[in-house]
């Protein structure tokens, strides 16, 4: 392993985990202390603060999954394809978590738990693309099959992500677009409430980057006991 690859791994075994805890304690306290409610929706708008950042990080999650696609068809290297799988399960657990706090903002504040609007769908169509790509992973004849197969869909399911970013600037939606507004401005004119959500952000970007650290980690050493039980059959 290179220099850089160890300062990595320390880095991730030591400093990461402090961090993320430390900076998602931070978030609590400021989401539930801190940070007033709006006005107009009470306290249910708090769930906006574990809202946003996992629908920024499904597209993270989802860019990621792209990028290591395309690297793992062109190399052919089963880091990347490792990195695309880790990433894939991050971004259907991050885009579960969407599906699951926005209904529960949308029923005090629509009246309705569930919206055919564009925002709504185009997220559920990623959700639907992410399942899909894992379950390709399980169900085709054989690991290599599996892997350029889901490759290609991980690529093409990432057009989604912007046209979920654009949805509410594109089409008629009654979904807000709370960072910038349709008129251009910011949607949060509070500073404890842009400080709550930068906090937020960063204690969901540094889980982002534990979890995808340890599932990688996981799959390679599930690889290395695979290999390793069959060179004592073939022994």
């Amino acid at each position: 392993m290179t220099q850089t690859g160890v300062l990595l791994r320390r880095f991730a075994e030591t400093v990461l985990p402090a961090a993320t805890f430390l900076a998602m304690a931070a978030a609590l306290y400021l989401v539930f202390v801190y940070v007033p409610s709006d006005r107009y929706q009470g306290v249910v708008q708090r769930i906006f603060y574990f809202h946003v950042p996992s629908a920024i990080l499904t597209f993270v999650a989802t860019g990621v999954l792209a990028a290591a696609s395309a690297l793992f068809l062109w190399r052919g290297s089963a880091v990347w394809d490792r990195l695309a799988h880790s990433a894939a399960e991050l971004g259907l657990l991050f885009c579960s978590i969407v599906l699951t706090t926005g209904p529960i903002w949308a029923k005090p504040i629509w009246g309705t738990w569930w919206t055919w609007d564009a925002r709504l769908t185009s997220t559920l169509v990623l959700w639907l693309i992410l399942a899909a790509y894992l379950m390709l992973r399980n169900l085709a004849p054989s690991s290599e099959q599996a892997a350029r197969y889901a490759a290609v869909l991980g690529i093409v399911g990432a057009i989604d992500v912007p046209i979920i970013n654009r949805s509410v600037y594109w089409w008629r939606t009654i979904h807000p677009a709370v960072i910038v507004t349709r008129e251009g401005g910011s949607g949060l004119e509070d500073p404890r409430m842009r400080l709550t959500l930068a906090v937020s952000f960063l204690a969901f970007f540094l889980l982002f980057s534990l979890l995808l650290w340890l599932r990688y980690e996981s799959a390679r050493l599930g690889e290395e006991v695979v290999r390793l039980r069959q060179r004592a059959w073939e022994a």
